[in-house]
């Protein structure tokens, strides 16, 4: 082989990922390496500011309050709850998504993400509007059988899957679409029912995507705030998450606020600690 067909050779193999692939090692521009530290410093300054404002000598008076465990139960409870709810629904939503051809399947997709962007307040709106004692939904529920759900728990429990439910979503979807569905097909083709080669097949399949998009959608609910304070309300004992009780707080106690603050930060931690080997994977 020639000089200029292995180097030909090469180029290609470095294009397609192979072996061959180094790392471009480079010096950084400055037009961007500026603005750049400015977004690090953005976004890590008011964190560190959380930290060094924090009241050390006061944290354990704080958070062995009863209505800081009061709050943070209630949160933890909400959270998990919404998860399952999450998972119940959002697996096979994404199941559909990733695996169905139907008319539509782009519009539904775009439905279904749309609280991710959508702004949390006007999520509590529409929940009001559809599940409030006057909305399309919630007045039959009323009128039948005498089921409130606004400014209850299970209100704070369907807010926060409401917000919740699509980070799940996007991550089975996104595990589906990279599992082989021929596994799906050979189970079906032994003789094994759809809903039998999902559950034995597909589920093992995708056990790690749907652990990391359950982890997101609690990580998410938990700290959940504008639709919870709208369609449930921020009643102690009852509605009253973490994220409402640093609200309150934080117009009479600030000490308080920065300590329920730096719980949810921990948490947030947490969760970032435990998707490390997934995004690490990933990139």
């Amino acid at each position: 082989m020639s000089p200029t067909s292995d180097k030909a050779a090469a180029a290609t193999e470095s294009l397609r990922g192979g072996p061959r692939r180094r790392r471009v090692r480079s010096g950084v521009p400055l037009p961007l390496l500026f603005p750049a530290l400015i977004g690090l410093a953005f976004l890590v300054v008011p964190l560190i500011a959380l930290l060094v404002r924090t009241p050390w000598h006061s944290l354990p008076e704080q958070l062995t309050s009863p209505d800081v465990w009061q709050a943070l139960r209630l949160s933890l409870i909400c959270a998990t709850a919404a998860t399952a709810v999450s998972l119940v629904l959002g697996v096979p939503l994404a199941w559909l998504l990733a695996r169905v051809e139907f008319p539509g399947r782009g519009l539904v997709r775009a439905l279904v993400t749309l609280p991710l962007v959508l702004p949390p307040v006007v999520g509590g709106v529409a929940l009001l509007m559809a599940l409030g004692r006057n909305g399309i939904v919630g007045q039959w529920l009323d009128s039948w059988f005498g089921i409130t759900l606004p400014f209850t728990t299970t209100g704070v429990v369907i807010a926060e899957a409401f917000v919740a439910m699509p980070f799940l979503v996007i991550s089975v979807e996104g595990t589906l679409r990279a599992a082989d569905p021929r596994y799906e097909e050979a189970a079906t083709t032994l003789g094994a029912s759809r809903f039998t080669a999902f559950r034995r097949v597909t589920l093992p399949l995708i056990a790690p995507g749907i652990a990391a998009g359950a982890v997101l959608a609690w990580a998410r609910a938990l700290g959940e705030f504008g639709a919870t304070i709208t369609f449930a309300g921020n009643f102690p004992g009852r509605t009253q998450t973490m994220p409402l009780a640093v609200y309150l707080a934080l117009q009479s106690e600030p000490e308080a606020a920065i300590a329920l603050s730096l719980v949810l930060l921990a948490v947030s931690i947490a969760v970032l600690a435990g998707l490390r080997d997934r995004w690490m994977s990933a990139g």
